[in-house]
């Protein structure tokens, strides 16, 4: 039965591409962990997580341990690394479905052993990437603190220190001044682990914004001067989105790095609907709930399956155009939870069952996850995950 038309395209061949850049950036100073957590930023972890290892990807990284089980069966030769943690009662999956977790707190690492010793598992069989708060305030052992976890990675525990991650909370600001702060108490807390007589092989660090702004030499310098390998984790660039920097890099001051993402990367999403039917209405009618839009002469408006359920900001009504025929179609009145109303006066021939570009190119003109984040006040990672479960995603 054809669905109601309210879609995602995902091109699946520019994700690919835009992996394999990626990683010729890092390269040869760090691997990639791709990162699919959210369903892929909202673009689906069926069709990418699939796509990104076709490009070369080892590593996959997603929120949770309930994520980590669908990409295994997607990728069942993937390392697959948990960000968000195991909750209490997910260990057992975690070791069952061969999931590398990351913990901080110790009831985390209490809970694997427990796991692990229960399936049988060997001394030092179950990676483990042990996660430092070096500034963020959010999730992470503090520096001060790891005396607390070092016990669980003794001889004859199940656990093997693999990794050592953080998140650089400010790696789109240009200074870097807050990244080599951060940077600063990772190596500090690197010594110390040292000192305890642990090694891990990664050190896992860095997003999109680290990565395109040229600061994989700098992780993976650090990463050697404690014996370990640099793992990089891209996410808005995998999916063809160049991070904003604020500050801006002076001009003339942006990384090589920067100027060929610019120019390389590949939007990988475009959010689609089609309009279901056009109608004339005459000046003073009212357009939408408690009528905010008010016609000032007669018009033709087509109304659009695609509402706020499906991930189209409420507070984009009266404020935001969309693309019908190649050109801006305003949205007029406010947008319902299933429908939206366009002001399509002014562009010839639409008509039912056209298509209307929401996020995408159509013509000449395009409308990035940027324009619509502008728009809403938010960010294009919430733009992108917004996006309806409803709304499906299709390959293109």
């Amino acid at each position: 039965m054809p669905t109601r038309p309210c879609w995602a395209e995902i091109r699946i061949r520019d994700l690919e591409e835009n992996y394999r850049f990626l990683a010729g950036l890092a390269a040869p100073h760090a691997e990639l962990l791709a990162i699919v957590k959210a369903n892929a930023y909202g673009h689906s972890l069926a069709l990418c997580a699939p796509a990104v290892v076709r490009a070369g990807a080892h590593w996959l990284g997603v929120t949770s341990v309930e994520e980590g089980i669908v990409a295994r069966a997607l990728c069942p030769d993937a390392r697959v690394l948990a960000i968000g943690g195991v909750f209490p009662g997910q260990a057992g999956a975690a070791v069952d479905y061969r999931l590398t977790p990351v913990a901080w707190e110790s009831w985390q690492l209490d809970d694997l052993v427990g796991a692990a010793r229960a399936a049988g598992a060997r001394a030092s069989s179950l990676p483990v990437h042990l996660e430092i708060d070096t500034g963020m305030s959010r999730q992470g052992v503090s520096p001060s603190a790891l005396g607390a976890v070092f016990a669980h990675f003794g001889p004859g525990s199940p656990l093997r220190l693999e990794g050592v991650m953080t998140h650089l909370f400010a790696a789109d600001e240009a200074d870097e001044r807050v990244t080599e702060e951060q940077l600063t108490r990772l190596d500090d807390a690197m010594g110390r682990i040292s000192a305890a007589g642990l090694f891990a092989e990664w050190l896992n660090v860095g997003n999109s914004a680290a990565l395109l702004a040229g600061q994989a030499r700098a992780i993976a310098e650090l990463a050697a001067r404690h014996g370990m390998k640099a793992l990089l984790r891209p996410g808005l660039a995998l999916y063809g989105l160049v991070p904003r920097f604020d500050p801006a890099f002076a001009p003339g001051e942006e990384p090589a790095s920067l100027l060929q993402a610019r120019a390389a990367l590949k939007p990988v999403l475009a959010w689609k609907a089609r309009i279901v039917g056009v109608h004339t209405v005459p000046a003073g009618a009212t357009v939408g709930y408690n009528g905010t839009f008010v016609a000032a002469e007669p018009m033709r408006l087509a109304l659009v399956a695609a509402g706020y359920a499906d991930g189209l900001d409420r507070c984009l009504g009266n404020r935001f155009s969309v693309l019908v025929h190649g050109e801006r179609a305003p949205i007029v009145g406010r947008i319902s939870m299933d429908q939206t109303v366009l002001d399509v006066t002014e562009i010839a021939g639409v008509q039912a069952g056209d298509e209307v570009v929401l996020l995408g190119a159509q013509g000449n003109d395009a409308i990035s996850a940027f324009d619509l984040a502008d728009a809403s006040a938010t960010i294009p990672w919430e733009v992108f995950t917004r996006i309806g479960a409803r709304v499906a995603r299709i390959q293109a």
